[in-house]
């Protein structure tokens, strides 16, 4: 684009630092999928009505095809990639994948990061600010009945540990 500048941004993407140069105009949903190779983070509406492509940003929930990617300079950020550790599922996804929190699993990122930022700020959250907190993140599959026991389960899943 015409008269476009450049930015070099530095990132911590999963624990990694991360310095890139980008356009003014590129969007952070497309750093993270195409340059960074992190394809977790879907890309869904592009216009941040389904939640598919959330990630956690300083610790909350973002939608970065909403985002430029020269915003998020200095930033942290964590996609679905660092949620595990190495081979052992997060306690969430752990979660989903027992109570069938899922169904064809392209909502399932989105899904995830939100749910960790909210029992990241509420360890015991009831139904309702469940469903509050999932609010952004949209389902076509499983009528959300799973997701929400999913959630119920990851939260005294992490109050055990």
């Amino acid at each position: 684009m015409k008269g476009e500048t450049h930015h070099t941004i530095r990132l911590t993407v999963n624990g990694e630092p991360v310095e890139e140069t980008v356009r003014s105009s590129d969007l952070l949903v497309e750093v993270i999928r195409r340059r960074l190779q992190l394809t977790g983070t879907k890309q869904g509406c592009e216009s941040g009505v389904c939640g598919t492509c959330t990630i956690l940003c300083d610790g909350l929930p973002m939608k970065p095809c909403l985002r430029f990617a020269f915003l998020a300079d200095g930033a942290e950020i964590l996609t679905v990639e660092g949620l595990a550790e190495g081979r052992n599922l997060h306690p969430i996804q752990q979660a989903f994948l027992e109570n069938t929190g899922m169904q064809c699993g392209f909502c399932t990122p989105g899904m995830l990061l939100t749910t960790k930022a909210l029992l990241d700020r509420n360890p015991d959250p009831t139904e309702e600010e469940i469903r509050d907190a999932l609010v952004g993140n949209l389902c076509r599959c499983t009528g959300y009945v799973n997701i929400i026991k999913s959630v119920q389960v990851a939260a005294e899943s992490l109050r055990s540990s």
